[in-house]
């Protein structure tokens, strides 16, 4: 399990020291990760890390859908279990299992981690898997102290608009990292869900506002993302089944309809889709970038929705639409100064076909970079080709770790360094760019232009 310097650079001997020289001069840069899950009262609290299930194992859904799908139980990983509860039991099913990560990014992250992290650089088997254990848990490490080792300047985590973000201010006081909340009303704009109302009930609260009518329930939202934004929330993220930003004729009907619970899945999605507009219309006045990441069948095994909660690796992707489904979005909002769209996909096929071209027209749009089932080198690559020459390289998110694994945000910001390097390498030595250029380019993609997208 040795770490090769090279890693990931282009094989090719003409290109690698290209490509070499752009990763050196980035590879130390700060990161500034815009879109991620890690737990902020987690970093409060600042209790050291003993458990190493806990931090690799139980809060990565990466990590234990692929040993899931191995045939290992989720509760055996630990996920649904108290803290510590099996902990070295499910360490050593995850070495003991370790082929099952063969070629998957999962191993390049979780190698980079312990070799950077703790200086493990031996292959995890069953022969091991205690001393390794023992290795980690020995040598606790404190979130903050990991935190300010990772060089971590820009840090948002995902929050429910009724939260009160107490430990973003107080982490405000005592960190140097600056950590942002993000505002997630997902489940507040979807009524045919089971206990929306009660959803809105607690956002009418939190924002001092009347909920019993449609206009009331615009002003808690609006309320609500000013509140965000006093205490340093950047974007507003959005996760739904479609990308469609439809008007409707009656929203008050529709929402009258929600409260008392009268109102069908059809014209849930069509209240739902109406409102894409609304946070569309909030983003172009607060200033709160839009992210839109759409098309996830959530909790696809019932089974294990009901046993272990959402989160917990049975979320799969699913084909999605964008160009018709945002045209009355953008017809409306497209070209308003300072309103900022950021459009990621698990679709692999919407890159070139929908998403490059909306951000090669539109100021406002911008090309999210591949993530969640797509943050891994080879679709990385093919993303690199197939936007940048439709869009260009401006047209871009930055990198998007979107993690709850705190140890695992330098390993995937790593990762696409060196991607970065090696596509932009290989356009210098076919003579599509010179070196100053891609040098130029791959630090714009790792600080200016995160910085410029979400408004930093």
């Amino acid at each position: 399990m040795a770490m090769r310097e090279d890693r990931l650079l282009p094989a090719d001997p003409a290109v690698r020291p290209v490509a070499r020289r752009l990763y050196e001069a980035v590879r130390n840069l700060p990161i500034i990760s815009p879109h991620g899950h890690v737990d902020p009262g987690m970093l409060l609290a600042d209790e050291p890390f003993t458990d190493p299930t806990a931090l690799f194992i139980t809060p990565d859904h990466y990590v234990t859908r692929l040993l899931h799908a191995g045939g290992v139980t989720l509760d055996r990983l630990g996920v649904g279990s108290p803290a510590g509860a099996n902990s070295r039991d499910a360490w050593r099913l995850l070495c003991e299992n370790w082929a099952l990560l063969r070629g998957t990014p999962v191993r390049y992250w979780l190698e980079t981690e312990f070799a950077d992290i703790y200086g493990i650089t031996e292959r995890p088997s069953a022969a091991n898997a205690d001393d390794l254990y023992d290795r980690i848990a020995g040598a606790a490490k404190r979130p903050r102290e990991l935190l300010d080792g990772f060089g971590i300047e820009f840090l948002a985590t995902t929050d429910d608009p009724a939260d009160d973000l107490a430990p973003h201010r107080e982490l405000a006081r005592i960190v140097k990292t600056r950590i942002a909340p993000t505002f997630r009303p997902d489940a507040y704009l979807e009524p045919a869900r089971p206990g929306w109302a009660e959803k809105v009930e607690r956002l009418g609260a939190a924002a001092d506002t009347d909920v019993s009518h449609y206009q009331g329930y615009l002003a808690a939202l609006e309320s609500r993302r000013r509140y965000f934004r006093a205490n340093g929330a950047v974007s507003a993220d959005h996760s739904h089944a479609d990308a469609r930003a439809e008007p409707v004729d009656n929203p008050d009907r529709l929402y009258k309809k929600a409260l008392t619970g009268d109102i069908s899945a059809e014209e849930g999605a069509a209240f739902r889709r109406h409102m894409m507009l609304e946070m569309a219309r909030m983003s172009s006045e607060d200033g709160l970038v839009m992210t839109l990441h759409p098309g996830i069948f959530r909790n696809h095994h019932p089974g294990s929705f009901e046993r272990y909660g959402p989160d917990t690796g049975h979320d799969i992707p699913t084909t999605v639409e964008f160009t018709r489904a945002l045209q009355p979005l953008l017809a409306r909002h497209g070209t308003d100064p300072g309103f900022h769209l950021v459009l990621f996909t698990v679709d692999a096929t919407v890159y070139s076909r929908e998403i490059a071209p909306l951000a090669g027209f539109y100021p406002s749009v911008y090309a999210g970079v591949p993530w969640w089932f797509l943050d891994n080198p080879s679709a990385i690559r093919r993303f690199q080709e197939s936007v940048t020459e439709i869009a260009g390289f401006s047209r871009l998110s930055g990198f998007i770790d979107d993690t709850r694994a705190l140890c695992s945000i330098p390993a995937r910001h790593d990762m696409s360094r060196r991607l970065d390097a090696g596509y932009l390498a290989d356009l210098v030595c076919t003579h599509r760019l010179d070196e100053d250029e891609a040098l130029e380019t791959l630090t714009a993609l790792v600080s200016d232009q995160p910085r410029k997208v979400f408004k930093l």
